[in-house]
């Protein structure tokens, strides 16, 4: 089976320029983190290939990943960062649109909850470029998140991480299963089944998919086969459990949805929304 795994992020401190993230502090993703260092943990649990998102705010760190997959074909795709709401976004995205490996861009919730016309009018441009937004967001960036979906139709969008949402073993919050139904009223808005582990609310994360279970059945109740994808958001994901746990843990959960299920999950959706390799 093909699996594409959505979200990782490379990087290595040992360069002469640094890395604007992680922070020197952060004794454990302040390492160097490389694409044969994932594919030690990912490649025996069936990953065939990465999308990586970029986390640096240093455009040229856009170049350094897509450098890092002309030696490395287990790099399909990137989504890279290139600050919207500026003079300078239409020239910077041009640059790098026509690589075959660039897949669009994400951005934070800051860009989201100060919306404004300047930030529609660069996404509309990404959107002509038919590439794709991730966004990564929380429960405040919502409304803003709504908007850009309804007025720009046309663009894909990802929201990351099940959109931070805590993730307590119990019921879903009813504000919470509002947002989710709300999101998923707009096709063109689909989610990164990923970051489960780190938004649990215990730690280490629980490894028994029953206390995942009422979060999976909302989010598949509302997206469906269609319009769930796989990402393990490594290395970060290790703040709260094993590349294995998270990856097994949602084998286990869509392997009881059947083989159609699990291939959406883990490459088709991925395909159409990112079109790695230009697909």
């Amino acid at each position: 089976m093909t699996i594409i795994d959505t979200h990782t992020h490379f990087y290595d401190p040992s360069r002469p320029q640094g890395v604007p993230w992680p922070r020197s502090d952060d004794k454990l993703l302040y390492r160097t983190v490389l694409p044969a260092d994932c594919k030690a943990l990912a490649v025996g649990e069936g990953v065939t290939g990465t999308v990586v998102v970029e986390a640096s705010s240093w455009l040229e760190d856009n170049q350094w990943i897509l450098d890092l997959a002309a030696k490395d074909p287990f790099i399909v795709g990137l989504v890279g960062n290139i600050a919207l709401g500026r003079a300078e976004f239409a020239g910077e995205l041009a640059r790098f649109a026509s690589h075959p490996l660039f897949c669009g861009i994400r951005c934070g919730g800051r860009a989201i909850e100060q919306l404004n016309a300047q930030t529609l009018r660069d996404l509309e441009l990404l959107a002509k470029h038919n590439l794709q937004l991730d966004v990564l967001i929380g429960a405040d960036q919502w409304a803003g998140l709504l908007t850009i979906a309804q007025q720009l139709p046309e663009l894909r969008i990802v929201i990351n991480h099940i959109g931070s949402m805590p993730v307590t073993g119990e019921s879903l919050d009813p504000a919470w299963l509002e947002r989710y139904q709300q999101a998923a009223a707009h096709p063109n808005l689909n989610m990164k089944l990923s970051g489960f582990l780190e938004n649990s609310v215990i730690r280490p994360a629980p490894i028994s998919l029953d206390f995942y279970r009422p979060t999976f059945d909302a989010l598949w109740a509302g997206f469906g086969m269609q319009r769930l994808i796989y990402g393990s958001n490594w290395p970060v994901c290790e703040i709260a459990g094993s590349y294995a746990t998270c990856i097994n843990l949602v084998k286990a959960y869509f392997g009881e949805k059947g083989e159609e299920a699990t291939a959406c999950y883990f490459w088709k959706n991925a395909l159409r929304v990112y079109r790695y390799g230009r697909q």
